[in-house]
C-alpha cells in the first residue's frame, strides 16, 4: 500500500475516534469537551482528505506493465 493511502487510512481513524469522543463528551460534560473533540475530528478528516486526494493523484501516475 503507498504510503498516502495508508496515512489517509490513518488519519480517517482517528477523526472517527474524535466524533466518538465528540459525542459522548457532549452527552457527558457539556457541549465545550464534544466541541473540543469535533474541532479535532475536523482536522483529521481534513488531512485524510489530502491524503486520499494524493494517492488518488499518484495511482494515476502509476503505468500497467505488460
Amino acid at each position: 500500500m503507498h504510503q498516502s493511502h495508508r496515512q489517509a487510512a490513518e488519519q480517517h481513524e482517528l477523526a472517527a475516534k474524535a466524533h466518538r469522543a465528540a459525542a459522548e463528551h457532549t452527552n457527558k460534560s457539556g457541549e465545550q469537551a464534544g466541541n473540543w473533540h469535533a474541532e479535532r475530528a475536523d482536522e483529521y478528516a481534513d488531512r485524510a482528505w489530502l491524503f486520499a486526494k494524493e494517492a488518488h493523484t499518484k495511482s494515476g501516475q502509476i503505468e500497467v506493465l505488460g
